[in-house]
């Protein structure tokens, strides 16, 4: 069948060695990168940090750009994760809805941590403008379409994010998103145009190349085995070799495992799974013509955008457990087929899965978790916006004191609940899911029917064409009936036309009396 043949990626949080990324469209799509050596001698430098993806990548660069050494290990290659992996979106804000984070912290602090968003997005777009990265082609726009047409909802959030944010923010209605997104699945929609999309792998070798370039150094295939943080000078312990730094950043989510338990502990591994189409031609542009990115969910399903010019990067679906990207094949394709009919049966070019780390409260975790042990993690759900703020926030606080880090204080490391917090959280999901494509269905349905009784109001007025009551069965096509006929070319009245005799009375007999009529009869 159709998309059978592809190559599928997959991943556990405690996964053997590998030492070369697993293969995507972002693989194969990929700028030539040069394999950094691993460390095999001891080292020393200011700041060590675990961690090659984009929250560390943007630490080493910062706090090279500062003038402090820094070394990165990286168990395997750099952005092999979820960094390499994830859609690629940059947006403002954070997973949590701004609602809530207003409701945990009050306006003034949520305006601040907004800010904070917003700074990582003007980040990542200035660092691919000035350093002209390759093969990122960041694309404007993030269409966020509502399945069930909540409009009131989608006007309160402009409202808190545009007057009280100052975020520049639309809301498009029905017929304009129908216009680029040709679906009847989707009503009004909000809209960041100064959101983007880049692609993700490209974007973190870039940032490698440039924290080389100021003189950060990287170690791949360099596994942190254990980190002793007393002391003035910390030690990590790797295979071959040992790093002294005074200061050790810990910035790799859901791999951190045995090297910090109690870390690893607060975050929930969630695995979500992503399909790219064959190059789609002209059927794309008959089913989507925005290029931006696109949303219809808070949770996993769906996320997209067009990539390569004519193929479709489609995400969905969400377990708290390793699963093989091919049993998602055919979901995905189900879920793209639901929605773009026009899409039905595409084929399937590359399938896989990434891990990423969630915290409880949604907010990612930023900040000094011991003296001289900082951590950078969390980011799954937020977008690419928040590995780059991060990264300013901790190379500022660890160089020049900058305490910005603690707006993020009041989301503290919460345990999340080992293999139960798992399987909670999976079936809270699956209701979720479940609750959000009912409630679909029911928008759908209701449009239907508020169209069926608007036509049928519309006939009993007299104020529609006969061409909907011919579309409701009320009545033939105006253009189905014979043209009336003039007066002029009626048939002559075959009765009017002609005089009618008389019949002729012989006054004799109706003169002679009646009985000698009968006695003749008689007779």
């Amino acid at each position: 069948m159709p998309g059978d043949n592809l190559t599928c990626t997959e991943e556990t949080v405690n996964a053997s060695e590998r030492t070369s990324h697993v293969p995507t469209w972002y693989t194969a799509t990929m700028m030539p990168a040069p394999a950094r050596p691993s460390l095999a001698y001891d080292l020393d430098v200011d700041v060590c940090v675990v961690g090659a993806g984009l929250a560390g990548l943007t630490t080493a660069l910062e706090i090279a750009r500062r003038g402090w050494s820094v070394a990165v290990l990286e168990s395997r290659r750099i952005a092999w994760s979820a960094s390499g992996r994830n859609d690629g979106f940059v947006l403002p804000g954070f997973a949590a809805p701004m609602d809530s984070v207003v409701s945990r912290v009050g306006l003034e602090h949520a305006k601040a941590l907004w800010a904070l968003s917003e700074m990582g997005l003007k980040y990542v777009r200035t660092t691919i403008a000035e350093a002209r990265l390759p093969g990122v082609a960041p694309i404007a726009g993030w269409l966020k379409a509502s399945k069930i047409d909540s409009r009131d909802e989608l006007l309160d959030d402009a409202q808190l994010y545009g007057e009280e944010f100052g975020t520049e923010i639309e809301v498009w209605p029905t017929e304009r998103v129908r216009e680029v997104l040709k679906t009847d699945h989707y009503f009004h929609a909000v809209h960041l145009p100064r959101a983007f999309h880049i692609h993700a792998l490209n974007y973190a070798l870039g940032l490698a190349e440039l924290a080389e370039t100021a003189g950060a150094r990287i170690f791949e295939d360099t596994a942190a085995l254990s980190i002793d943080t007393e002391g003035v000078r910390k030690r990590i312990a790797t295979p071959s070799g040992r790093v002294r730094a005074a200061h050790i950043v810990l910035a790799c989510s859901v791999h951190l495992g045995s090297l910090a338990p109690h870390i690893a502990g607060t975050l929930l591994p969630i695995w979500s799974y992503t399909i790219t189409t064959a190059r789609l031609g002209p059927r794309l542009a008959a089913a989507i013509t925005y290029r931006g990115a696109v949303t219809d969910t808070d949770l996993a399903s769906n996320h997209y955008r067009i990539v390569g010019n004519d193929r479709l990067l489609w995400s969905g679906h969400t377990t708290t457990w390793e699963a093989d990207p091919k049993r998602f094949v055919r979901r995905l394709k189900a879920d793209l087929a639901a929605i773009y009919p026009q899409l039905a049966d595409v084929e399937v070019e590359h399938a896989w899965s990434g891990v990423l780390g969630n915290a409880l409260h949604r907010m990612p975790q930023i900040g000094e978790v011991s003296g001289g042990l900082w951590l950078a993690s969390g980011f799954g759900g937020h977008g690419i916006n928040t590995t780059a703020m991060a990264g300013n926030l901790l190379a500022q606080a660890i160089v020049e004191g900058d305490d910005t880090w603690r707006l993020f204080a009041p989301f503290e490391l919460v345990w999340a609940g080992g293999s139960v917090g798992r399987a909670v959280m999976q079936a809270f999901y699956w209701w979720l899911d479940t609750r959000e494509r009912w409630a679909a269905r029911a928008a759908r349905r209701r449009e239907q029917e508020d169209l069926r009784l608007a036509k049928r109001a519309a006939l009993r007025e007299g104020d529609e064409e006969t061409g909907t009551e011919a579309q409701l069965g009320a009545v033939l096509p105006r253009e189905h009936l014979q043209a009336e006929p003039q007066r002029g070319e009626l048939p002559a009245d075959p009765v009017a036309a002609q005089e009618i005799p008389s019949p002729s009375i012989d006054r004799q007999t109706v003169d002679e009396p009646l009985e000698a009529r009968t006695s003749e009869k008689l007779r």
